[in-house]
């Protein structure tokens, strides 16, 4: 979407750009949801329908949780979303973070440029030090964006999540923030973000 009126971008590399998801995306966002049916089974049921999608807008907006859709800047069309979830703060400061592609920008690289942005706001603006994510072991494609991003396995879950009618093994991901903040270089324990720190925010 461009940036005119209500949009505003948090974050972008020029070619991607992160937002909030908003009532007016419902048409978009369901649309995309139902074309990547198959790219998303079994690892995850996007909101597909309005009643999922209010839901879903009514879970972001908690205080323990945070929405990002990622979009094509030439385009405007929503590329896929973000979600971190379980936010707590004090001596923790981390969250669970889920993302996932929409057809057609699956494999375009929109998704791991979104994710970074993502990351990049809980690190800065969202003052987060830690992200978890927790992936099927088959999911090869979120593994892979994973490890490229930084992600370091620490370890796996047995019967984690109930996903598609069952309760599903899961492998744990994280990633923590540099020790200065999103500026300061290396990523704890881990190689610098490609990119990470150089994103600006757009009014």
């Amino acid at each position: 979407m461009s940036e005119s009126g209500a949009v505003r971008d948090l974050r972008s590399d020029g070619r991607v750009a992160i937002r909030r998801p908003r009532p007016a995306d419902e048409a978009e966002f369901v649309a995309a949801a139902r074309r990547s049916r198959d790219l998303h089974h079994p690892w995850l049921s996007a909101p597909d329908d309005a009643q999922r999608y209010a839901a879903y807008l009514r879970k972001i907006r908690a205080r323990n949780s945070s929405g990002f859709l990622f979009c094509d800047r030439a385009s405007g069309q929503i590329a896929g979303y973000a979600n971190i979830s379980g936010i707590v703060l004090g001596a923790l400061r981390g969250g669970y973070l889920g993302y996932a592609a929409f057809r057609p920008y699956a494999g375009t690289g929109h998704t791991s440029a979104g994710v970074r942005l993502v990351i990049e706001y809980a690190f800065g603006p969202l003052g987060l030090h830690r992200l978890e994510a927790n992936i099927q072991p088959g999911n090869e494609p979120s593994k892979r964006l994973a490890r490229r991003l930084g992600f370091r396995l620490e370890g796996f879950s047995p019967d984690y999540l109930f996903i598609d009618g069952a309760w599903r093994d899961h492998e744990r991901w994280a990633i923590t923030a540099p020790d200065g903040g999103p500026d300061a270089g290396a990523v704890t324990g881990r190689p610098q973000l490609p990119g990470f720190g150089k994103a600006t925010g757009l009014r």
